[in-house]
């Protein structure tokens, strides 16, 4: 067998006693797989010695649950032997659309309603952005809409606007990630007030501000006249 193969095998099987328990797991693993660190991060889209200084010298410090996930995946195994918090830990978010933290609790993430109201009629101010409750959604659902529960926050519609696409007091899920401007329901800042609207990029910059309800005059302004705080993905209300 070829001397660098051997070298690079037995690092993977003999793991540093002092090395905390997700690392050796991690490292058991890809023992038990018979994959190479090395190939474990190309996995992850990292550099070639990512996860062996991940295990080796600690850094980082810890995975980034992405690719924690990504591993767990591909291993089969639950993200919380490879270094996940407690289910039930609280993850901490900054203020402002971002307030609160989505509680864990086995595969479910507690998304923290805002006392914001995104107005779908002449429009309203931002209020306290301090959470009033929460709406629980599934962790697993979440993850095949791509989104990420640090970045989402639930507030209320008012006014109508945006009928029959949202009606006054619908609850809407909005995802805060940066993304590329494109077509769709956005929570915006325009003029000091804080507005759900339908966007679509105009020409030479410009963004077009529409209302659902055809008794509303759609807009055209500049784009750097409009704050995109985040897109809608989600809405419920009463029946």
């Amino acid at each position: 067998m070829d001397s660098r193969i051997e070298t690079q095998q037995a690092s993977i099987a003999a793991p540093d006693p002092v090395i905390d328990a997700p690392r050796a797991r991690l490292v058991a693993l890809a023992a038990e797989r018979g994959v190479s660190l090395s190939a474990l991060s190309g996995l992850l889209g990292r550099n070639a010695a990512y996860l062996q200084q991940f295990v080796r010298k600690g850094s980082p410090r810890k995975l980034e649950e992405n690719d924690r996930r990504t591993l767990a995946e591909f291993f089969g195994v639950d993200e919380a032997e490879l270094g996940s918090p407690p289910r039930d830990t609280v993850l901490s978010v900054g203020a402002g659309l971002n307030a609160g933290a989505p509680l864990r609790s086995a595969d479910w993430a507690d998304i923290p309603r805002l006392p914001l109201g995104a107005s779908a009629g002449p429009g309203t101010l931002a209020l306290d952005p301090a959470p009033v409750d929460r709406l629980r959604f599934s962790g697993r659902w979440l993850r095949q809409q791509g989104l990420e529960p640090g970045m989402l926050s639930v507030i209320e519609v008012e006014g109508d606007s945006m009928e029959p696409t949202l009606r006054d007091a619908d609850e809407i899920l909005v995802d805060r990630a940066p993304r590329p401007l494109r077509s769709g329901l956005h929570v915006i800042r325009l003029d000091d007030v804080l507005l759900v609207k339908r966007l679509e990029p105009g020409p030479a910059g410009t963004v077009h501000v529409i209302s659902d309800n055809p008794a509303y005059p759609r807009m055209e302004r500049a784009g750097t006249d409009v704050a995109v705080l985040g897109r809608v993905v989600w809405k419920g209300g009463r029946i």
